[in-house]
């Protein structure tokens, strides 16, 4: 499928073991309509002569924010960054009242069109500044009277004036494990939680997000800076799909004793670029255009856990794993641009790795981003689903790893379950790299993502299946910091919870340095000790302990640390 949802919606029946619910959907996915000839094409122009916009004024088609970004790094505004020529757009709609443009790339120069009829298509062909070879991307139904939605990014220099101001987070409720594997907390504690960071979410819908009550402080704080719905004839990002309200809650929530999201402090805009009701090619387009208004917007860090190799409803698009080469599809080659353009690009491996595909997707394959695959918490091991690569030109992915197997998401009702995807795998991923990100603002995005890479645990020998590991986010910023930072002292290095406890105690290992724990009441007697350690996260029985005070001893090869426990 192009997008990751069929692939969830199987995990999601095979873990709740509803295999009613499971048969009926596999015979709805195989009862489709048969496919319909195309009606959208993409037209790949040949230039970009006599257009009314100038790299010298690129006010005109870039935000503050996005002109100011790319002075601070050195990035250069070239003509691949001027829209596509208005002028070109409008000779293609006169040819026939039926023609519309439904999507467009400024860095490929390109534009989809809506065309059911065969002769204007063959107008369009011969235009001057048209190529000849077309690419048909979708068989949709449309009429011809709507107007062309607004592309131009928000200009206006408010955004990401208002300060935010919270009270230090330190309890992250369940999310605590997924932000702990990478020792994410200890970037939070010194202070970093995305703050002046604009993240820009390419996914399929947010529905309810705007009522949920752990999501309300955004918009009082004006974290959600605007949204963009890029689906023809869908103008409501809220309506269609709950795929990206689960991805972004897992970044941006911040609710204190609740759930913490990876980065509650970062701004956000979200980008509707997939189709809710169809699978076909044209999203890669989508795709392509909304990682260009995030460039516009100018985002920091793009999250992006959508993925693209087969279409039920357009099989002409269909790859195969031989594409996956970052060059062939219009998503990856824009997800490496974006890249060099100064945005860290985070996107999901695929659920691919138990069926015939097995493979990274679209725009995994792309270069310089962080594909990220599935891990679990409890013990790091690699997702049964989280797809393999490397690369069909022989690249490692994915690049890293993150939690994507028994993820805590938010769902629409407002309720907090654990989910499988490397959907779920990516956010984590990309709400640290923000906060990594404001960390070291000295770095641009190519250095930050390079420095994720040499901080995964198996950097120096990457494999298909977890690529370069799962990084240390504190260390890679303890390594690159502006000032020397002294490391957190030891008698603070491992945080234990719940404290009270009643069944069992939960203790962050994601260093692998904790040799053994033992537990000694009040009057200094060993009554017990642990020693079944090698695991990221550690989950020590205590119900056997009657209740009352203790002290527990964490001994690892950094030293012995001491905490005080209380048992229910």
């Amino acid at each position: 499928m192009a997008c990751l949802y069929v692939q969830e919606i199987i995990i999601h029946c095979m873990k709740t073991k509803n295999i009613l619910f499971l048969i009926i959907f596999s015979l709805l996915l195989f009862q489709l309509p048969a496919q319909e000839p195309a009606t959208c094409f993409r037209i790949q122009l040949k230039d970009k002569n006599l257009s009314p916009y100038s790299v010298t004024r690129p006010e005109e088609f870039l935000s503050p924010r996005a002109i100011n970004n790319k002075a601070r790094y050195n990035i250069p505004i070239t003509i691949e960054d001027i829209p596509v020529n208005p002028q070109y757009k409008q000779q293609i709609c006169a040819i026939n009242a039926s023609i519309r443009i439904l999507s467009e790339s400024k860095w490929q120069n390109t534009v989809v069109i809506y065309c059911p009829d065969s002769l204007a298509l063959e107008a369009v062909k011969v235009l001057p500044f048209t190529d000849t070879t077309v690419i048909p991307v979708a068989s949709y139904d449309l009429t011809p009277s709507q107007e062309e939605k607004e592309i131009v990014p928000n200009n206006s220099n408010d955004l990401l004036q208002n300060d935010l101001y919270f009270d230090s987070l330190f309890d992250y409720g369940p999310a605590w494990a997924q932000i702990a594997f990478h020792n994410g907390h200890r970037l939070h504690e010194l202070g970093y939680y995305g703050d002046d960071m604009l993240i820009v979410v390419l996914d399929g819908g947010w529905e309810e997000f705007n009522h949920i009550p752990y999501f309300q402080i955004m918009y009082e704080n004006g974290q959600l800076l605007g949204t963009r719905d890029l689906i023809p004839d869908h103008d409501n990002v809220y309506d269609g799909g709950s795929h990206g309200t689960k991805v972004t809650s897992i970044m941006a929530t911040g609710a204190d004793g609740e759930y913490i999201g990876a980065a509650p402090h970062a701004r956000y805009y979200f980008i509707l670029s997939e189709n809710p009701f169809n699978e076909e090619l044209i999203e890669e387009d989508f795709w392509a255009q909304g990682i260009e208004i995030a460039d516009s917007l100018g985002a920091d860090v793009v999250n992006s856990s959508l993925g693209y190799s087969t279409f039920s409803e357009f099989h002409q698009g269909d790859f195969t794993y031989e594409s996956c080469d970052g060059v062939a599809s219009i998503a990856s080659r824009n997800a490496s641009l974006a890249c060099q353009k100064g945005i860290a690009v985070c996107v999901s491996a695929g659920n691919e790795g138990n069926n015939s595909w097995h493979y990274i997707t679209h725009p995994a394959d792309a270069f310089d981003v962080l594909c990220v695959g599935a891990a679990r918490a409890i013990d790091s091991a690699m997702a049964y689903f989280s797809s393999y690569g490397p690369s069909a030109d022989g690249r490692v992915k994915p690049d890293v790893v993150s939690v994507g197997w028994d993820t805590f998401v938010v769902n629409t009702d407002g309720s907090v379950y654990s989910g499988n995807g490397t959907s779920f795998a990516s956010p984590v991923m990309a709400g640290l790299t923000a906060c990594l990100r404001q960390a070291l603002p000295q770095k641009n995005a190519m250095e930050i993502m390079d420095i994720i890479r040499q901080h995964g645990h198996q950097y120096n020998s990457p494999d298909s299946i977890m690529g370069y590991g799962i990084p240390d986010m504190y260390q890679a910023y303890l390594d690159n910091a502006l000032v020397q930072v002294e490391p957190v002292n030891v008698q603070n290095k491992f945080m234990v919870y719940p404290n009270p406890c009643t069944e069992k105690l939960v203790i962050p290992n994601p260093e692998y340095t904790i040799r053994k724990i033992e537990v000694y009441d009040v009057s200094g007697k060993l009554i017990y000790h642990f020693d079944n350690c090698g695991r990221a996260l550690i989950q020590m029985p205590v119900s056997q302990l009657i209740d009352g005070f203790y002290i527990v001893r964490i001994h690892s090869s950094n030293g012995i640390e001491t905490t005080k426990i209380i048992k229910r």
